[in-house]
This record gives structure tokens, C-alpha cells and sequence, in this order.
């Protein structure tokens, strides 16, 4: 693949960080679009950081058969995204409210077709687990896809050891809608594979109409 020079990426975008727009506003963090200027750092973050234990539950499975992206390749998955002019955005940045970058949330169609969306969440900082800042961002993710999409469900796919994100998706509102009994082998261990989810309906009964 053609590699381009980085200072052409988002180049329609403003490199000003603080002109970065504020999507969703929670007690613990903020969602927002990611700008040129969180590249380098969301990079390092994902490939360079000393902190990896979110690897070892964010899809553990896979590990061996991922390839690590040059920062160029990785900056040119942002600029494809804003030259297919969504209506929503696949991917938000997550911030604490002083503005450390955490991570982010994600969203993909698992068949588009038949409205079949998918959503996911990776924190980086391991400091930051089990104090609320992924559930408040995946709730927070969630509305905002029902509000954007017309979409009859929003899921999560994960795996029955990581027992964290299921709770995180509980007490969002999903259910466990699905279980692959022993089909996902981590560190020697075979776990089953989940599917979670929430139907637009038993979402707003918990958390009030979404705006379209």
C-alpha cells in the first residue's frame, strides 16, 4: 500500500486539539472526535505503551494473528473514516474530564444489511479499570448510537473470562443473548464466546427515549 507523508493526513481538519468537537459530556469522561493531534498519542498508547494488560483481555484470542500497523497506516484508518462522511462516528475518543486520554469506543456493522451493529470499548490505562469510566462511556456510546442509527439493537461481543466488560454491559442494560460454549482458548484455557445486547426498546424503558 502506497504510504502517504503524515503531515498530509485530516488535512481538512483543524490540528488545534482544543478545536476538537465534544460529542458526549458524563460525570467521569468525555466522548469526543479524535483530531490529528490525538494520533501519535492514541498510537503509542495501542503499540508503544509499557502498559499492555489490556491486551490479555481486549480479544486475547487473536493476539497471534494481528500485525502491527505503522503510525501511517493507523492515521490513514481515521482520515478513510472522515472521507466516508458517516452520519455518526465509528470510533470516539475517551477522556477523563481533566483531558488524559483513555481510550476508545468503537462501533462496526456486523451485517449492515439487516441493521446488525456491533460496539466495543478499549481503556489502555489499566490504573484507570473498575472506577466506572468504562461503563459511563459505554453508556454513554450506546445512546448516542441509537440516537444517530436506526438500529433495532446495539451488542458487544466478548469472552466469558472477561468478566469485567460483561459486567460493564450488564449494567448498561444488555443481556447475554448468545454463549459458544469452549470455543476460545486464552493462556491454555478454553472460555466461551458471548454476545451481549440491548434492544432499542429495553433501552429506552432504562434510560428514556432516544433523540433522532
Amino acid at each position: 500500500m502506497e504510504k502517504k507523508n503524515s503531515g498530509s493526513f485530516f488535512a481538512d481538519l483543524s490540528a488545534d486539539h482544543s478545536a476538537a468537537a465534544t460529542i458526549l459530556e458524563g460525570e467521569r469522561v468525555t466522548l469526543r472526535s479524535v483530531t490529528p493531534d490525538d494520533c501519535r498519542e492514541l498510537y503509542d498508547l495501542e503499540y508503544g505503551s509499557k502498559d499492555r494488560a489490556w491486551t490479555d483481555w481486549d480479544a486475547p484470542y487473536y493476539k497471534d494473528e494481528e500485525k502491527q500497523e505503522t503510525f501511517e497506516e493507523f492515521a490513514q484508518g481515521y482520515e478513510k473514516m472522515k472521507e466516508a462522511k458517516l452520519h455518526w462516528e465509528p470510533r470516539l475518543l475517551i477522556e477523563t474530564k481533566e483531558g488524559v486520554m483513555l481510550g476508545v469506543v468503537t462501533s462496526y456493522w456486523e451485517h449492515k444489511p439487516s441493521n446488525w451493529l456491533e460496539s466495543g470499548i478499549v481503556l489502555y490505562r489499566s490504573g484507570t479499570w473498575s472506577r466506572g469510566c468504562g461503563t459511563e462511556a459505554l453508556r454513554l456510546y450506546v445512546g448516542y448510537l441509537f440516537a444517530r442509527l436506526d438500529v433495532p439493537r446495539v451488542g458487544i461481543t466478548t469472552w466469558s473470562g472477561n468478566e469485567r466488560m460483561m459486567r460493564a454491559a450488564a449494567r448498561i442494560g444488555m443481556r447475554i443473548e448468545g454463549r459458544m460454549r469452549r470455543c476460545r482458548i486464552v493462556r491454555g484455557e478454553l472460555y466461551d464466546s458471548i454476545r451481549m445486547g440491548v434492544l432499542r426498546e429495553e433501552w429506552e424503558a432504562l434510560h428514556g427515549p432516544s433523540e433522532r
